[in-house]
């Protein structure tokens, strides 16, 4: 059973070592007493212990899961080199910038050193440790292989977070265009067509209607521009909230998204190299195919994925061969079903996963090198009809003057 995640702070200390000597520091813990007992264990007198003021401004930076991939592979590499597991914690804590990141390795190491494993040291931060991280290290320590864990479940942290950031630079590039070339036309018909529209009123003559449309849509603009950002925002943080508080809208918006042109081919794939990327490692680390399966169905980040491997599971645990499983669930392409059956034929399939996860990482990262390359003509295209619109619908009375004038 996991144990209870308490909140932990952070506490400065001075007091005595084994010689007399002074000695000071920071340690986290839960209590003013648990730190003390800490203290006194590793050798400490405690004479002053109290609680670290917090800064008035700014504070720890932000614990990214990509920070959390880097830790676990220093880890790995120190471990890996005989190093004993709470010296690790110290060699990588020496070395780290981010202070969040440093906080969490010392509350870890001050954990393990007073006695608790290391799996039950990771559950006390679920927020950066999952249950897969938390049981895979479980299994290692069990098994005597923690290294051989660390460095797998660090290939599958840095492998995983490529991937999403392939998958969002595919989805933020041209949604990151369209907003500024929203903006950029909201500022031409809020500040710069009521320019010419003063001009244009002298002119006497009746105006084309291209650029009557677009002179009305700036005064419209211009008299209710603040609804508008309102509505923009407000609908964004409805849709945000929905699909955060809403299981079935969360997996309606799954389901859509997979129908989109491209970035659906895109979202698909990479749920693909997920599938193959964490039931491979969480297989070769001797989890049961069930329960491996158990934990991949939250990891692949889309709903229809869910239920499919949840279909897979259910029909795993009455007999029935991955292949097969993966054949009725009818999501997986047949590359990975085939790949899938030569490793339960060859009883490489962990090996075999991987090579999934590898070959569908690839073809995610193409997809979103093409997806970059044709969206440049497109987004030009888009800006140059916005922008030259207006500009055309602006200059087109100045153009018809000069014409009657000739």
């Amino acid at each position: 059973m996991a144990e209870k995640a308490q909140k932990l702070s952070a506490f400065v200390w001075e007091g005595k070592d084994r010689k007399g000597n002074t000695a000071k520091g920071e340690m986290n813990g839960t209590n003013l007493a648990l730190v003390k007992a800490q203290l006194r264990k590793q050798g400490i007198i405690p004479q002053k212990v109290k609680k670290k003021a917090k800064p008035l401004f700014g504070g720890s930076k932000k614990v990214t899961p990509f920070d959390i991939a880097m830790f676990t592979r220093q880890l790995a590499t120190m471990m890996k080199a005989g190093v004993p597991l709470v010296q690790s914690f110290d060699i990588v804590m020496d070395g780290l910038e981010n202070k969040g990141l440093q906080e969490l390795v010392a509350a870890i190491r001050n954990d393990v050193a007073s006695g608790t494993s290391f799996a039950g040291a990771l559950r006390q931060h679920p927020r950066h440790f999952d249950d897969l991280y938390c049981n895979l290290v479980d299994s290692g320590e069990k098994a005597g292989a923690l290294e051989e864990m660390l460095d797998k479940i660090a290939h599958y942290l840095e492998k995983t977070e490529l991937l999403k950031k392939k998958v969002k630079k595919a989805m933020t590039y041209p949604i990151a265009i369209i907003v500024v070339a929203l903006i950029v036309t909201a500022i031409l018909l809020i500040k710069v067509v009521p320019q010419f529209e003063s001009l244009f009123q002298g002119f006497g003559a009746e105006l084309p209607i291209f650029t009557q449309m677009v002179v009305r849509l700036s005064d419209w603009m211009q008299a209710w521009w603040f609804v508008v950002l309102l509505g923009i925002v407000g609908t964004l943080y409805l849709f945000k909230e929905a699909n955060r508080r809403s299981q079935k809208f969360s997996d309606v918006m799954d389901r859509v998204v997979l129908k989109v042109p491209v970035v659906g081919e895109i979202l698909d794939k990479s749920a693909v190299a997920k599938f193959g990327r964490v039931l491979a490692t969480t297989f070769a680390a001797g989890v049961p195919l069930v329960d491996a399966l158990d934990s991949v169905s939250g990891a692949t980040g889309n709903a229809v994925y869910r239920d499919a491997i949840q279909k897979i599971k259910d029909e795993v645990s009455s007999g029935t061969q991955l292949q097969t499983a993966m054949r009725h669930a009818d999501v997986f392409p047949a590359m990975a079903v085939q790949l899938t059956a030569i490793g339960e034929e060859s009883g490489n399939l962990d090996e075999m996963l991987s090579k999934v996860a590898d070959h569908y990482e690839n073809v995610v990262d193409d997809m979103v090198d093409n997806l970059t390359a044709l969206m440049e003509p497109v987004i030009m295209a888009v800006l140059g009809v916005l922008v030259g619109g207006l500009i055309i619908a602006m200059y087109l009375p100045i153009f018809q003057m000069g014409q009657v004038v000739g």
